[in-house]
Formats: structure tokens, C-alpha cells, sequence
């Protein structure tokens, strides 16, 4: 059954058909991710299902009763409303109730006889199980206490985003079109709302990058490619196998179409004038061919290989950092040498001092105490979650040019912007467009450009996956993979930092900084871990107690039997990924002592050269001896 349907729909921008006569349905269950490269028109289309924008031919229609809710991903409001009468600004009775009875009781001054009547109309309605949903939703997206009596005209973009989710998850709608939902969300918040979003009695349409996320809610994947739509019945995966053998079908199908053409051309052009039935036919084969035969098979991909700048022996030495707002600590006592090759995942939740420790490591701001020493030949390219600064008349290519005319490739090669700009699939009639005509993700996309031609060695990313597509992210990890420098990536989507962190700095309450050995998925493997080793602890304290207590009540025995010998404590996954990172480091730190001894004995260098060369050989030494003497202390547990 059909809840939403789209026939023959089309849309034009600029001269440019991003689709023509698409038919599409939603049926009951339907949880469809909709995945393409930036510019294809999927938030275009989205917007169209969701009857805030018209296509130029075709129809959009919905069974009678179904609701559907659009969440975009720049969410609208009445800027003059709360947080509060935003969320519950719908018309649904039972909504109404409860945002009554949440205002009275919230109300230190109430009466009773409002308390009273607002009981009453929630028994009436049988809105308790309803209310307990609507707490935990807004709980869980930290929407509580003060939140809710703020205007949302001052709420930050994170926090837009969690209160227009709230309100469509709310209103509980019979089909959910989302666009992007887990931007400027963290982790713990992601997670939850996958489970929330995977029941088999919701239907939705989404456009997502979040491979983990798609994986878990969808179970179908629909792809927007050259105006045309393509279904796939499977996990993320399998549609990466199915699109490479469609993709090689249509190969060989054009390249036929490409020989019949030549041979069909040559026929046209000798036709005799007469026209037969037969030959009518054969005309109207011969423009079929040929369409097929002009079908563009090049394939859009960002191809990134910048110089990266030498890194010299010292890049960033953080020293004892404190920073709070307020009575607000968000860094407590964080010391870190970071070193060659370093791969950093930086987690924790929204507001705990990501950004915050980013702009201190690259000097936009000032810690309250410590030190920061960056090296001399650090090169910072920091891509911010902040949107790109431009001017209204600014085209694509400026952008580019204000940074670097020329652009140097790691095999040497150099490009011009323009050249550069075409690798970033930027054509040249798209380089001289005004930035303003660009969608978010190819604003997010010319954003990267413009901190990697940068050539820098140490790399910042803040959410780089943010209204990127899943091509070009595929294309960003690969880079990124080979990347010689220092990476700090902070990211709630977890397939990116799975794939490319090797340790994580994870922020707790309090300011703390654990700095975990392994990635994403190693450190929810150790926070299950330990969960369940507390809860197993608890078990056992409440047996001693319950054996002390029946001890008591029985009679004295003598006992001769031998005290078990205590059982050699194993280690901990933490302690075996930290093995692993410490065999790691310690080649690393090898390598380079090996480098500076031959610098020591080759003889050339100035003094200075040899007095720094001599310090970081000691230091080397140093850390190298107390990587060794914990990497026994973790072999000794096995």
C-alpha cells in the first residue's frame, strides 16, 4: 500500500534538468535511504515529496490521512516562538495536553486547581504513555530545563537541528522525510536514534552519508544518478557491489550502441528518399541508438593528492592545557607529544570542549594554564564545521585563487585553480558561477579544496562528513589513509572514524581526556566491557554479603580446606589494544632514533642543528624506555 507517490515528476534548474519523469511510492514499513553525488537534486526531490517545492511537470500525492513530516537540514521557525511552543506547535490534541501539564508542573506558583484540570485531561486522553515518550525523546536530545523557555532565535545550529528533530519524532507523523538527521549530532545521540528509527512500522525517506547509520534504519537504498533512479534491496555494501556491475553493464551496452550508430549514421546518410513502413521504422531505431550512444559514461570523482608540507622533529607539544568557562571546566590537566603519523579520533558529546581544544591547538584561542609548543615546520589545515565566508558576487574560481593561483601534487605535478577546481568536480562552466548557486554539499566541497591546497602536515577536520556524498567521502578516506601528516579528526559518523583513527582522545565530564588505543567500535567493545564487569562486581559484592550474613546465622565449623591460590588477573581489552598501539609506537620512535644517530654521525649540520638533534635523541630515548618497560608490564598479563 502506497502512502506517498510521485509520477512523471521533473525539475529544472538553471537551464539544467536535474531529473525528468520520475515515478516513485512509499509503502507502509518503507525505510528507504537515498543516496547520490552533491548537485543531483536529492534534497530538491525531498522537498518536492514534501509539497514545499513544485516540480515542473508530474504530480505528488498522499493517501487520505497519512501525515507526512519534513525535517530539512537548515530547519525553519517561527523565530519569535520558544523552544517549547515549537515543538508542541501541532495540532494534535494529545500534544496540546501535555504541553499543558508539562508548563503547570514545571510552574513553581501553580494553583491546584489548574494541576487538577490538566490530571484530568491527560487521564481523559490516556496521554501518559505518550508523555513518557515526548520526556524521553527530549531527554535524550538534551532539550530540558531552560532550553525549552529560550527563544529559538538564539539557539545555536546544533541545537535547531536536535529541537526540529524532536518536534517531528514528536508528532509521531505517518511517513518521515529526513534529510541529513544526524548532522550536528553526537554519538551517544546517533545511536540512539537508529534504534528509535529502525521499528518495522515506520516508514521514511532519508538522505544520509552516515554508512553505519543507513546500515542500521534502511532497508532499501535508492540512488539519484544522471536524473535517473536506481533501487537496490540491501545493505550499504551491497549496493556498492550492485552499482559496479550496473555501471559495467551500461559500458557495454553504450559502447554497442556506439558501433550500431556509426554503421546506422552511414546508412542515413545514403537512404533513398522513397519512405516505407520499414524504413520509417529503422529512422525511428536509428534516434533511440543515438541517444543511447551519447550517454555521458565519465565518471565524477575528486581526486585528491596535494604536496604535503615536511614535518620537522617537534610538531605539537601540549603542556598541562586548563580551559573553563565560567564554573563550566571543559579541559582539565591535558598533556599530549604528538608525534609522526599520528591518527586521532576526538569523541564526546556536544558541548564538551572539542572545538575548543582544536581552536587552542591551532592558536585561536588561549588556554587559562599550560603550554603550547608548536613546531616550526607544523603547517595547520583546519576545516572547520563553520560555513564558507564569501561574497554575493564571488565566483567558484575566486574562491580558490584567493589561497593559491597554482595548486602542487604529490607526484610533482602542478595545477592551475582552474585545473584543480575540475579535479574537485568543478567544470569550467561551473568555476565562473556565483558560490552562492552551489548546493551545501558542494560548498562543503570547495571548503575542503581550499584547506588542502594548503599543502598542510598537520590536518584538522570538524565533522568533514557533513552534507558531503558518499563519493566523495569514499575518494576523502582514501586520501586521507595515505595521508603522511599528523591527523585530528573530530566526527560523529563512525564507519570514518573507524576506518581512519588509530587512538582516541575521549572527552568526559569533568575536563578528563581518556586517551583510548583503537577506534570508534574498539571503545564501545571497552565501554560494554567494563559495563559488564561492573555489573558482575555488583553480583559478586551482593554474594560475600549474602554468604557473611548466612555465616553468621549458622553455627561455627572448623575447616580444613586450602585457600584457593589467587587466579593471575587477565588484561583488559584496553590493556591488549594499548599492547598493540605500544608495538606501534615503538617502531615508530626506533625509526627515528636510527635517523637522528645517522644525522649525529654524518657530520654535517650547524651547531645548533647538533644541539637540537642531541635533545631530541634524549627525549626519544626517554619515552622510547618507558614505552618498553610498560609494553612488559601489558605481556606479563597475557
Amino acid at each position: 500500500m502506497n502512502l506517498l507517490s510521485a509520477e512523471n515528476i521533473s525539475k529544472n534548474y538553471a537551464d539544467r534538468w536535474l531529473f525528468k519523469d520520475l515515478n516513485f511510492g512509499l509503502q507502509l514499513g518503507q525505510r528507504v535511504a537515498f543516496v547520490g553525488i552533491n548537485g543531483t537534486g536529492k534534497t530538491t526531490l525531498l522537498r518536492i515529496l514534501a509539497g514545499l517545492e513544485t516540480p515542473d511537470t508530474g504530480l505528488v500525492s498522499t493517501r487520505k490521512g497519512i501525515r507526512v513530516t519534513y525535517l530539512g537540514q537548515q530547519p525553519v521557525f517561527d523565530e519569535s516562538l520558544t523552544v517549547e511552543e515549537t515543538i508542541f506547535a501541532s495540532q494534535n490534541d494529545t500534544l496540546k495536553a501535555i504541553q499543558e501539564y508539562e508548563h503547570v508542573i514545571n510552574d513553581a506558583d501553580h494553583k491546584a486547581d489548574d494541576l487538577q484540570r490538566v490530571l484530568e485531561r491527560m487521564d481523559a486522553l490516556n496521554a501518559w504513555d505518550y508523555e513518557a515518550q515526548v520526556q524521553q525523546i527530549l531527554s535524550r536530545l538534551g532539550i530540558l530545563g531552560e532550553l525549552l523557555t529560550r527563544n529559538v532565535s538564539q539557539l545555536s545550529g546544533g541545537q535547531r537541528k536536535r529541537v526540529a528533530l524532536a518536534r517531528v519524532l514528536i508528532e509521531e507523523p505517518d511517513v518521515l522525510l529526513l534529510d541529513e538527521p544526524t548532522n550536528h549530532l553526537d554519538l551517544a545521540t546517533i545511536e540512539w536514534l537508529e534504534n528509535r528509527l529502525s521499528s518495522p512500522t515506520l516508514t521514511l525517506l532519508m538522505v544520509t552519508h552516515d554508512r553505519y547509520f543507513l546500515d542500521k534504519v534502511a532497508n532499501e537504498i535508492v540512488e539519484l544518478d544522471k536524473g535517473q533512479m536506481y533501487r537496490y534491496q540491501g545493505d550499504y555494501a551491497y549496493f556498492v557491489e550492485k552499482k559496479a556491475d550496473r555501471e559495467m553493464r551500461e559500458t557495454v551496452e553504450v559502447e554497442k550502441a556506439r558501433q550500431l550508430f556509426k554503421k546506422e549514421l552511414d546508412w542515413m546518410r545514403r537512404m533513398p528518399q522513397a519512405r516505407g513502413t520499414k524504413q520509417k521504422a529503422r529512422i525511428d531505431a536509428f534516434y533511440v541508438t543515438k541517444e543511447k550512444a551519447s550517454t555521458n559514461l565519465s565518471k565524477q570523482q575528486v581526486e585528491l593528492s596535494v604536496k604535503t608540507t615536511r614535518q620537522g622533529g617537534k610538531i605539537i607539544e601540549a603542556d598541562s592545557l586548563n580551559k573553563k568557562f565560567g564554573d563550566n571546566v571543559v579541559l582539565d590537566d591535558f598533556s599530549y607529544v604528538f608525534k609522526k603519523k599520528d591518527r586521532i579520533g576526538l569523541v564526546g558529546p556536544n558541548g564538551a570542549g572539542k572545538s575548543t581544544l582544536l581552536n587552542m591547538l591551532t592558536g585561536k584561542l588561549q588556554p587559562d594554564s599550560g603550554t603550547i609548543d608548536v613546531g616550526t615546520n607544523t603547517v595547520f589545515g583546519y576545516y572547520t564545521q563553520t560555513e564558507l565566508e564569501f561574497d554575493p558576487s564571488q565566483r567558484v574560481i575566486d574562491i580558490v585563487k584567493e589561497v593559491a593561483e597554482v595548486v602542487e601534487l604529490a607526484s610533482g605535478d602542478v595545477l592551475t585553480a582552474s585545473q584543480f577546481l575540475n579535479l574537485f568536480l568543478f567544470p569550467p562552466a561551473q568555476q565562473y558561477t556565483l558560490v552562492s548557486k552551489l548546493s551545501g554539499g558542494e560548498k562543503r566541497r570547495l571548503q575542503l579544496l581550499r584547506v588542502l591546497i594548503k599543502n598542510p602536515n598537520f590536518l584538522i577536520l570538524d565533522e568533514p562528513t557533513n552534507d558531503l556524498d558518499l563519493a566523495t567521502l569514499n575518494i576523502l578516506e582514501d586520501f586521507l589513509l595515505h595521508f603522511t601528516g599528523c591527523l585530528l579528526i573530530v566526527s560523529h559518523d563512525r564507519y570514518f572514524l573507524d576506518h581512519l583513527a588509530e587512538h582516541l582522545f575521549v572527552l568526559e565530564p569533568g575536563g578528563a581526556v581518556l586517551n583510548f588505543p583503537g577506534n570508534y567500535t574498539d571503545y564501545r567493545e571497552y565501554l560494554e566491557e567494563r559495563e559488564t564487569e561492573a555489573a558482575l562486581e555488583a553480583e559478586e559484592k551482593a554474594a560475600k554479603a549474602a554468604r557473611a550474613a548466612a555465616k553468621l546465622a549458622a553455627p561455627v565449623a572448623v575447616s580444613t580446606a586450602v585457600a584457593p591460590s589467587p587466579q593471575k588477573r587477565r588484561a583488559t581489552f584496553a590493556e591488549k589494544k594499548e599492547h598493540e598501539q605500544l608495538e606501534k609506537a615503538m617502531a615508530i620512535l626506533e625509526t627515528e632514533k636510527e635517523e637522528i644517530t645517522a644525522k649525529l654521525n654524518g657530520g654535517s649540520g650547524s651547531p645548533q642543528d647538533f644541539a637540537a638533534w642531541g635533545a631530541r635523541l634524549q627525549a626519544v630515548e626517554k619515552e622510547l624506555s618507558e614505552k618498553e618497560e610498560r609494553w612488559l608490564e601489558l605481556a606479563e598479563l597475557g
